[in-house]
C-alpha cells in the first residue's frame, strides 16, 4: 500500500465549489508541443494604406484655385459674386450658375477645345481637362463621389492599377466628348469618377466566385450607374464624357482589377510539406475577358484618336446619338451653339446683340477688355 501510494499523485481541480480527485501517473508521458505554424500576410488579398485618391482631391481642388485666380474677375469682368474675396469671386451667376470661372479662363487652363485639338495640335486638352472644373458645386460633387468611390478602390487594389484606371478612364471620356460635342468647351473629373464606377462594375463580374452576395452587389451598383448616366441627359452635363469614361473603366477593371482563384491562394501559401490539388491562378473565363477587353482597348483608342485628328464629327455619321448627352423636353432646350453677340461702339456706349436669340442691350463701358465684352455677351444670350 505504501508504494502504490508513492506512485499516486492527487490533483484538484476547482469548478465553483465542485471538488474532483483525480489519480495521475507520475511516469505519464507529457504530449508533445504542436508544430508551430508560421503565417504569411496573403499580398493578393492585403489592405492598402489610401493615398493617392486624397492626393487627387487636392490636385483637383489646388488646380480650381489657380483657374480662379487666373480669371480674376475684378479685373476682367463688369460684376463678379462674393468680390469680398477678391480676385478668387465668382463670374455672375447668370454667366456661371456653377459659381466659377468664365469659359475664356477654363480654355486658358486647358480646357477641351476640339478646335484646337484638331487644328492646333494640343491633344493635351484631352488630359489637362479632366483637372478642370466649372464652379464649386461642380467641384464638390465630383470630389464628394471620387472620396467614397475611389477610397474603397483604392484600399482594395493599390494606387498604381486605381491611378492608371483614373488616367486612362479620364482620357477615355474626353476622347468621346470630342467625337461629338465640338461647339462647346468641356472640363471635369466626370469621365474618371464614371471609369471607377465601370471598374467596379467589371471587378464584380471577373471576381464573381469570390462574392456571397452576388446579386445584392450587383443589383445596387447597377442602380448607381443607371441613376447617374440619367442624370447626363439634363442640358449643360457632357454625358457623352460618362458615356466614355464608364466603357473604358469597364474594359480596364477586367484588365487591372481580376483577381487569382481561392484555390490558388490556398495552395501557394500552404504550409511546407502539406499535399495540395494543382489549381490555375485564374479561370478561363477570366483570362477571355482579360484579352478581349485589351483588344477593345487598344482598338477603341486608336480608332477614335484617327477620327479625332481627322476633324470627324460624329453626329453626322448618327442622327440620334446626341440623345444620349441631352434630351429635349418643354422645361429645357439642349441648343448648344457657340454664344456670340455683335457689339456697336457710340462713345462709352456698348450696345450688345446676341446672335442666337436676337437679344440686345446697351452697356455704359471705359475701355472694356475682351473678357469683359464676352462676359456680358454669355449673360445676355441666356
Amino acid at each position: 500500500m505504501d508504494n502504490a501510494a508513492n506512485s499516486i499523485q492527487v490533483r484538484v481541480h476547482s469548478r465553483r465549489g465542485s471538488n474532483m480527485i483525480h489519480p495521475v501517473s507520475i511516469e505519464s508521458p507529457s504530449p508533445s508541443p504542436a508544430p508551430a505554424v508560421v503565417y504569411r500576410e496573403v499580398k493578393h488579398f492585403k489592405k492598402w494604406f489610401p493615398w493617392l485618391i486624397p492626393f487627387f482631391i487636392v490636385a483637383n481642388t489646388l488646380m480650381f484655385i489657380i483657374t480662379m485666380a487666373v480669371n480674376n474677375c475684378p479685373k476682367n469682368s463688369v460684376s463678379c459674386l462674393a468680390a469680398f474675396l477678391g480676385r478668387l469671386s465668382f463670374q455672375p451667376f447668370k454667366e456661371n450658375p456653377l459659381l466659377g470661372p468664365s469659359s475664356s479662363a477654363l480654355e486658358k487652363m486647358g480646357a477641351l477645345d476640339v478646335d484646337k485639338v484638331v487644328h492646333q495640335h494640343q491633344g493635351w486638352r484631352l488630359i489637362t481637362c479632366m483637372w478642370l472644373h466649372g464652379g464649386v458645386f461642380h467641384l464638390l460633387a465630383n470630389m464628394l463621389s471620387l472620396l467614397v468611390i475611389g477610397i474603397r478602390l483604392e484600399r482594395e487594389f493599390g494606387f498604381a492599377k486605381i491611378g492608371l484606371l483614373y488616367l486612362i478612364s479620364g482620357f477615355g471620356g474626353s476622347l468621346l466628348s470630342a467625337l461629338f460635342i465640338q461647339s462647346n468647351i468641356s472640363v471635369g473629373a466626370s469621365g474618371a469618377l464614371f471609369g471607377l464606377l465601370g471598374g467596379m462594375l467589371s471587378e464584380l463580374i471577373t471576381n464573381w466566385s469570390i462574392y456571397a452576395n452576388k446579386i445584392a452587389a450587383l443589383s445596387t451598383l447597377i442602380v448607381i450607374i443607371v441613376i447617374n448616366l440619367a442624370v447626363g441627359i439634363l442640358p449643360h452635363v457632357d454625358n457623352f464624357a460618362h458615356l466614355g469614361g464608364f466603357l473604358s473603366g469597364f474594359l480596364l477593371g477586367f484588365v487591372f482589377l481580376i483577381r487569382p482563384q481561392f484555390g490558388w491562394v490556398s495552395q501557394r501559401y500552404a504550409p511546407a510539406g502539406s499535399v495540395t490539388l494543382a489549381t490555375p491562378r485564374f479561370k478561363p473565363y477570366q483570362c477571355i475577358l482579360w484579352v478581349l477587353s485589351l483588344i477593345f482597348l487598344i482598338v477603341g483608342f486608336t480608332v477614335g484618336l484617327v477620327l479625332l485628328l481627322r476633324g470627324e464629327d460624329l453626329n453626322d455619321h448618327c442622327s440620334w446619338c446626341h440623345y444620349l448627352s441631352c434630351v429635349p423636353t418643354s422645361r429645357w432646350s439642349c441648343n448648344t451653339q457657340p454664344i456670340s453677340c455683335q457689339a456697336v461702339q457710340s462713345g462709352n456706349q456698348y450696345t450688345l446683340t446676341c446672335s442666337n436669340s436676337s437679344k440686345s442691350r446697351t452697356y455704359s463701358l471705359t475701355n472694356p477688355t475682351t473678357t469683359q465684352i464676352q462676359g456680358l455677351c454669355t449673360q445676355l444670350c441666356r
